[in-house]
């Protein structure tokens, strides 16, 4: 994959604006710093469109993979990208790491786990840091910063 994707998902209290530039970008972090909250964010998009009170910006599809069986999700996501939390244990499987080396999709994975089986010229590690609102700000603007 290349290029780079700006990504904005929102509501009237909190903004999460970045740009991935690898096929696997890991977002690492602290708990309660919005991880988690992000992609529901995303699923709650993806479930409810625009009556969730979302607003979603990319020019690619977004979607969440989640749950224990990873089999039915392989064929069906394509040119996307594709969110995933930690929580799912095939994150680690070697299954997973095939198809995220064959895959024409962008991977946006919250863990703190090591993926060790992702070759690391195809991933970026991200933290993610949840930021304070102000008294004359309506919205957070939780920020990605490089961790190497």
């Amino acid at each position: 994959m290349k290029g780079s994707h700006r990504i904005i998902v929102e509501t009237k209290r909190i903004k999460y604006d970045f740009t991935i530039k690898r096929n696997v970008t890991i977002i690492a972090g602290n708990s309660a710093t919005g991880k988690t909250t992000l992609i529901e964010m995303i699923q709650e998009f993806y479930e409810n469109g625009e009556q969730s009170g979302i607003i979603l910006q990319c020019d690619k599809s977004c979607v969440v993979l989640e749950g224990r069986q990873l089999d039915p999700c392989l064929g069906n996501v394509h040119d996307s990208i594709v969110f995933i939390d930690g929580g799912n244990s095939f994150i680690t499987s070697s299954e997973f790491a095939d198809w995220v080396k064959e895959s024409d999709n962008y991977f946006v994975i919250a863990t703190r786990e090591e993926l060790s089986l992702i070759p690391n010229d195809l991933k970026e590690i991200d933290g993610l840091r949840r930021a304070e609102k102000s008294d004359d700000m309506m919205q957070k603007c939780n920020e990605l910063y490089r961790m190497c």
